[in-house]
């Protein structure tokens, strides 16, 4: 079995979780996700295997997509609801503040990544030092907000719903915490659920449930997404037998394409091989998928 599952994981579980559960489910070891998803958040987790893991790397440094509810007026210690409230204070903002506040924050940002992440200092996980109750300085990440969209703005309740696309890296927990900071009473993130790794959606993922009972019934495979269908933006070269054989003995072919353009290449059967860029005319090697 060789390919990508997307997953819907579900709160309360790690990314790590996911990895075993797809292992006993396809008695399979060569299995890996694409991108830590926290524990209280649910949401797409797309899971590589087989041959598919080679592009575990190239999936993570997508962008993602995600709704989050906020609450303005609290911060807690994890930047979540899991956390010990650290601040109250009263909010008296308009629709159009909190609005104009958000939006101030697409394009490039920095970050300081939270204590309790998985982000390591020195050889420790930083969340592990928060639980001893250890702060240690952290150095500023450049990260890319490509877009948010408000999707609500509730002002009695100060809750604020928004849809952030993003890069790879971005904390929304630390986003919604500097919309609190920068509106001046402070917030913290209640809910998120990613919709959106690279070009897989909700709706190309399963549940837990849906899977083991696809597991039980010999249909697990209808839920297998072949890995070339992550690098679709990238235009298929097909080949015939002898250059088949020629890219698979690593010899550079000669092609007329875009100059530093990635393609898919196809053997003369249809079959995926690999991703090739093109450089000085010739197709440069990037990522193999052949058996």
């Amino acid at each position: 079995m060789n390919g990508i599952i997307v997953i819907n994981k579900p709160l309360g579980k790690t990314s790590h979780d996911m990895v075993y559960f797809m292992r006993r489910l396809t008695n399979i070891i060569k299995v890996g996700h694409t991108g830590t998803l926290h524990p209280g958040a649910s949401g797409v987790l797309p899971m590589c295997i087989g041959n598919a893991t080679k592009a575990a790397d190239m999936l993570t440094l997508s962008d993602k997509r995600y709704t989050a509810e906020l609450i303005l007026g609290m911060t807690t210690d994890t930047q979540d609801a899991e956390g010990e409230v650290l601040t109250e204070c009263a909010v008296n903002l308009t629709a159009e503040e909190i609005e104009a506040a958000i939006k101030s924050f697409i394009g490039e940002i920095e970050q300081t990544p939270p204590m309790y992440s998985a982000v390591k200092q020195n050889g420790k996980k930083l969340y592990e030092l928060a639980r001893k109750g250890i702060e240690v300085e952290r150095k500023k990440r450049k990260v890319a907000i490509r877009e948010i969209n408000i999707l609500e703005i509730d002002t009695e309740n100060y809750r604020v719903k928004i849809d952030v696309v993003c890069s790879k890296g971005t904390y929304i927990r630390t986003l919604c915490e500097d919309i609190g900071a920068r509106l001046g009473v402070g917030a913290y993130m209640n809910t998120l659920i990613r919709t959106r790794t690279g070009p897989f959606e909700l709706a190309d993922s399963y549940t837990v449930g849906e899977l083991t009972e696809m597991s039980a019934d010999g249909t697990l495979e209808n839920a297998l997404i072949p890995v070339d269908r992550m690098f679709e933006e990238y235009p298929a070269i097909r080949l015939n037998e002898k250059q088949t054989r020629s890219i698979t003995n690593g010899i550079r072919m000669s092609y007329r394409g875009e100059e530093n353009k990635s393609y898919r290449l196809y053997d003369e059967n249809g079959g995926f091989l690999c991703i090739s860029k093109c450089v000085e005319g010739k197709l440069v090697l990037e990522k193999s998928f052949w058996n």
